[in-house]
């Protein structure tokens, strides 16, 4: 499982007529669809707002555990990407200020790197924070199968 894809329980409801997807790892992060494939991109939303929103108030986030029957569901890019940058920075021992001064940029534009709902990167800015890091950060781009949202194998690399 990818680092941050948590484990999503998806059962169908009769009486409701509709898909429940729930995150066990995650107290009260909810959502349904009225069919798996809404169910599953409601996920997605759902995730994002929950991990943006444990995140900002800094709270640990909890490690996506395994189930057996689970969906793997990740959270959006810009709220992925703010969440590892912030992790690759304070297992570096960097607080924000020393990462901008790495970056050759504003402290403010530095925090808006680590803030999920505010972070978009561009690709140049991506290759400075692998080089100010002294890492390599790879993009990957995965072609989703029409299943239900499951991704399909890498298609392309670029590190």
């Amino acid at each position: 499982m990818k680092p941050l894809a948590y484990p999503a329980r998806i059962r169908y409801h009769r009486a409701d007529r509709a898909y429940l997807v729930e995150f066990p790892d995650l107290p009260g992060c909810l959502t349904y669809g009225t069919t798996k494939a809404e169910a599953l991109a409601n996920a997605e939303e759902a995730l994002s707002g929950y991990l943006a929103s444990i995140f900002d108030r800094g709270f640990v986030l909890p490690r996506p555990s395994t189930f057996r029957g689970a969906v793997p569901v990740e959270p959006s890019l810009p709220v992925r990407t703010a969440i590892l940058l912030r992790q690759l920075r304070t297992g570096l021992r960097l607080s924000q200020k020393e990462a901008a001064r790495r970056l050759r940029t504003s402290y403010q534009a530095y925090q808006k790197l680590e803030n999920p709902r505010r972070c978009n990167p561009t690709l140049k800015t991506l290759e400075r924070l692998g080089r100010a890091f002294k890492t390599s950060l790879a993009l990957e781009v995965r072609q989703k199968s029409r299943r239900a949202g499951k991704a399909g194998h890498a298609a392309y690399s670029i590190s």
